[in-house]
């Protein structure tokens, strides 16, 4: 359905919605975990390259997602049961892996390859974002409701700045073990999220009753 007026109700679900998609939650322990090791000015580069390609590719998605959502012949169901798919796939290997698993060890790879694959996508810009954000794009029925809507994802990015900066302040200090730990819980509560996901583009495909939340 087209939003064609901005309201404070609107606002908020997509700053709730945003800030799981794209905000520091689920980035957070594998960026502390990947950059342990770096030095303070390569851990920086890493954290710079790693908001600035997720905070483009949020915006291009903002902007172009209805265009590439008609363009690929794909519904916003579909793209739903998708994401939840994806993102149950990752949240089982936050639960399964451990620190020192592939997917967070930095040795033998360049840290800002890392950056990019996996921290900025899809550990900062998640599978939930990416779905909100061509929702987003598809239901804007008016520019001002499209700004603020961009309004809102700016807010996001920039509480991303504000505590990855934190967080690489004292990541010296953080214990392997509870990191680990920490990511554990994560794991579990994004599976959640990807089952939800799934069971919303269901519902909205008419597959299965609604699902209350």
């Amino acid at each position: 359905m087209k939003q064609t007026s901005v309201t404070a109700a609107g606002l908020i679900d997509t700053f709730l919605l945003l800030l799981v998609g794209i905000g520091p939650k689920l980035a957070l322990v594998p960026f502390l975990e990947i950059t342990a090791l770096l030095d303070a000015d390569t851990r920086r580069r890493v954290r710079h390259k790693m908001l600035v390609t997720a905070a483009v590719t949020a915006l291009v998605l903002v902007l172009l997602g209805e265009f590439l959502r008609r363009l690929l012949h794909f519904t916003i169901d579909a793209l739903s049961i998708a994401g939840g798919v994806i993102l149950l796939v990752l949240s089982v290997r936050m639960v399964v892996n451990g620190a020192d698993s592939p997917e967070t060890s930095v040795d033998g790879k360049d840290p800002m390859d890392l950056a990019l694959v996996p921290l900025a996508v899809p550990d900062l810009l998640n599978p939930v974002g990416i779905v909100g954000l061509v929702t987003i794009s598809a239901e804007a029925g008016s520019l001002s409701v499209l700004g603020a809507e961009i309004a809102v994802l700016a807010v996001v990015l920039l509480i991303d700045v504000v505590v990855f900066r934190w967080a690489g302040r004292v990541s010296d200090r953080l214990d392997e073990n509870r990191m680990l730990i920490t990511e554990k819980v994560f794991g579990f509560l994004v599976a959640a999220i990807a089952i939800q996901l799934i069971l919303d583009g269901l519902s909205s495909a008419g597959i299965i009753d609604p699902v209350p939340h």
